[in-house]
């Protein structure tokens, strides 16, 4: 869905992680607004690959128990810009929030999301910090 929305990760901190996404037709509803959906994957996007940093994924992984969202601003084109940053690292959970700011730095929306941290099953796919 990254290749499909053109999610791109800019910044990497110890705990947090930002990245962007354009405002076009694979991201606008019918009215031509940013599509709440696709804030909510740019946020569960940044969210779990920020969690997934934190872990030593040889040992753990995490996934998605819940988010939310709340859209506050319509957004019509140009770059949204997400940062993830971490709530709460626990040993068995994770709670991010996210928030997504367009262009002039507006707050588009705010998520918050829950990751569950489990055994992991062989190790994850791929190397997030290459």
């Amino acid at each position: 869905m990254m290749e499909t929305l053109d999610i791109r990760f800019t910044d990497i901190g110890d705990d947090w992680l930002r990245g962007t996404m354009p405002v076009d037709h694979r991201t606008q509803q019918p009215f031509g607004l940013l599509h709440g959906g696709a804030s909510v994957v740019l946020a569960e996007t940044l969210g779990s690959s920020a969690a997934l940093l934190t872990l030593d994924t040889e040992k753990e992984v995490a996934v998605g128990l819940d988010i939310n969202a709340n859209h506050i601003r319509g957004v019509r084109g140009g770059i949204v810009t997400g940062t993830a940053k971490a709530v709460h690292l626990g040993r068995t959970t994770q709670v991010w929030e996210i928030r997504i700011e367009e262009d002039t730095g507006k707050l588009v929306c705010v998520a918050r999301l829950t990751m569950a941290v489990i055994p992991s099953p062989g190790g994850a796919p791929g190397n997030l910090r290459s």
